[in-house]
């Protein structure tokens, strides 16, 4: 060391994105750069929807055992169904600066197709509320995925989850979103 003093180093500079300056209301960063969850106090209550979708891809022997409802842990479609439901209740607990929610409805479907060799997982939260429901969709369909994974992996380890993504979205301050 030179005997010099060290200059105080600045913070790091947060990346913008391209469509220009974050908005500081909605970020979930306090003023020095903390993670924060975002104070929803002050906004109205308004009816939200969102639609996510994902996919479960695998082997001809896994499709073919799934789609006769011949799995040795019973009928994967259903436990699938649950586990997303159960999951979107549970996203804050998931999901560290999410807000819990009482939603008031999630649907799971579970459609299987043949020629893709897939299950695809699409799943519908509502809720009349100051924050939006995305991120319980997108739980919803990853905990479904997960479940259909864990009943063909006796068969097929090597399936797949692809794509999970949000579809649309409707409510809140930003509008519709639609993929």
């Amino acid at each position: 060391m030179s005997g010099e003093a060290e200059k105080p180093r600045k913070p790091p500079r947060r990346p913008r994105s391209a469509a220009g300056p974050l908005r500081r209301s909605v970020l979930h960063v306090d003023a020095r750069g903390r993670a924060r969850m975002v104070d929803v106090g002050g906004k109205g209550a308004t009816r939200r929807v969102a639609v996510a979708r994902g996919a479960l891809a695998m082997s001809p022997q896994a499709f073919d055992a799934l789609s006769s409802g011949r799995l040795a842990k019973g009928d994967a479609v259903a436990v699938a169904r649950l586990a997303g439901i159960q999951a979107a209740k549970k996203t804050s607990e998931i999901v560290p600066l999410c807000h819990p929610l009482a939603l008031e409805s999630v649907e799971v479907d579970v459609e299987l197709e043949r020629r893709a060799r897939q299950a695809v997982v699409t799943a519908t939260a509502r809720i009349t509320g100051k924050t939006g429901v995305e991120m319980e969709a997108l739980t919803a369909v990853s905990a479904a995925c997960l479940a259909l994974y864990d009943m063909i992996k006796a068969i097929d380890r090597a399936a797949v989850i692809r794509e999970i993504v949000l579809l649309e979205k409707s409510g809140g301050r930003s509008g519709t979103y639609r993929r």
